[in-house]
């Protein structure tokens, strides 16, 4: 497990692109027959991914969880963006297809990956969070998780925003998870940009085609900075920082959140003007 720590604003602004990208960027999340953490001392989220191909992946505690077993005091949101696969949570099965997610509540012990077809693996994308209560494990398909449309063709940010682990549609304790679609020739996400100093954010870029990359924005509204990212890349935000980006394609990307707030209400709007 790759440990990252905090960083300050004024820390952040003297910052070259070589060190934004090695303390913020997650790259190579998915290797075959492995399972891939970063643990970031931002609010304690843990970001990784699961690629089982020939073997079935047990997830390890390791010693920077400092428990018996990885969801002792932790919560967890997955999301596969692979093809068929199972997670298996302490003997129950839950068969997850591409865009199907799960969340499973603190105090599962055990927890295993493995694709259908060894051929065609499952990629499972998650995020982990500290928590104070076991709530009910919960499979979440696109279908049953709450749709929210938003921009316009006019801003080149039409898109859907899909809330899986969010209070409109299961209990968590602090995490909150989901996944945004841009339709075709719409390229900006979050955009006009926003911040929210009560909870940390990461977006995780997939089905971006061919060579197409995402500039992604990061930064103080007025102090911001630009980390290009390529499919399956994943990217750490503070709290203090606006989180936005745009496309050289249309894109899909998966967003987790972890802080004291899990409402979508409680933005700090950056007014256009503001930004540099």
């Amino acid at each position: 497990m790759e440990i990252r720590h905090a960083i300050h604003q004024e820390q952040f602004k003297r910052m070259t692109t070589d060190e934004v990208r090695k303390h913020l960027l997650i790259q190579d999340l998915f290797t075959q027959d492995k399972i891939n953490l970063v643990y970031s001392h931002i609010d304690r989220i843990i970001v990784g991914g699961a690629k089982p191909v020939r073997e079935k992946l047990k997830l390890e505690a390791g010693k920077e969880i400092g428990a018996d077993f990885f969801l002792a005091r932790r919560e967890m949101g997955i999301i596969n963006v692979g093809s068929k696969g199972t997670v298996e949570v302490d003997g129950t099965k839950y068969d997850l297809d591409n865009q199907d997610g799960l969340y499973i509540g603190m105090g599962a012990k055990d927890v295993f990956f493995s694709s259908s077809d060894k051929d065609n693996p499952a990629k499972f994308y998650l995020n982990s969070a500290p928590a104070h209560v076991n709530y009910p494990n919960v499979k979440i398909n696109i279908k049953d998780a709450n749709p929210r449309q938003m921009g316009s063709i006019e801003q080149s940010n039409k898109r859907t925003i899909y809330q899986y682990i969010h209070p409109a549609v299961m209990k968590s304790c602090q995490l909150v998870m989901g996944l945004t679609i841009l339709e075709p020739n719409n390229m900006w996400n979050s955009m006009p940009c926003h911040t929210h100093d009560r909870r940390m954010e990461v977006y995780f870029y997939f089905n971006l085609p061919g060579d197409s990359v995402v500039f992604h924005m990061i930064g103080e509204p007025t102090e911001t900075r630009h980390v290009v990212m390529r499919n399956e890349e994943a990217v750490i935000m503070p709290s203090w920082s606006i989180h936005t980006g745009v496309g050289t394609s249309n894109y899909t990307f998966i967003w987790g959140m972890v802080g004291e707030n899990q409402t979508f209400d409680d933005m700090d709007h950056v007014p256009m003007k503001t930004l540099k």
